[in-house]
């Protein structure tokens, strides 16, 4: 055998050939388990999701007129037992979502808030596996 030179395979050992249809089958199937592994593996798990508002928003509220928004970007700490066990920070929606263990967790902002109180409700409870939404 020389150097640099491909290997020829005999004719009896062809890659298999198959139809087109057969070929479609195999890579929808493929991509239905794949999809369906990724899916499962988001839905483990245990923890909050929800939507954070901030309001009044203005100073006097007028009929018609929204007196509440979206909390944008603020960083939420839940403590258990004295301690943060996570954090996470609202999107422009005001939209957040949290992995957390089992359990009872008090919910407070990051930083002080100026206007309006604490975040409420003050505690949120998760539930062993699955996502509870708490707004």
């Amino acid at each position: 055998m020389e150097e640099g030179r491909p290997v020829r395979r005999p004719s009896s050992c062809r890659e298999p050939s198959y139809p087109p249809d057969m070929r479609r089958v195999g890579a929808i199937t493929i991509l239905l388990l794949a999809l369906s592994g990724s899916g499962a593996s988001g839905t483990t798990g245990s923890g909050l999701y929800g939507f954070v508002r901030r309001g009044p928003i203005q100073p006097v509220c007028v009929a018609g007129q929204p007196c509440d928004g979206p909390a944008r970007n603020v960083t939420l700490v839940f403590w258990r037992n004295g301690k943060a066990a996570g954090r996470t920070t609202t999107s422009k929606t005001g939209s957040y979502r949290i992995v957390l263990a089992q359990g009872v967790y008090a919910v407070r902002t990051a930083h002080a808030v100026t206007i309006g109180g604490p975040p409420e409700p003050r505690t949120a409870r998760v539930v062993s596996g699955r996502f509870r939404r708490v707004d």
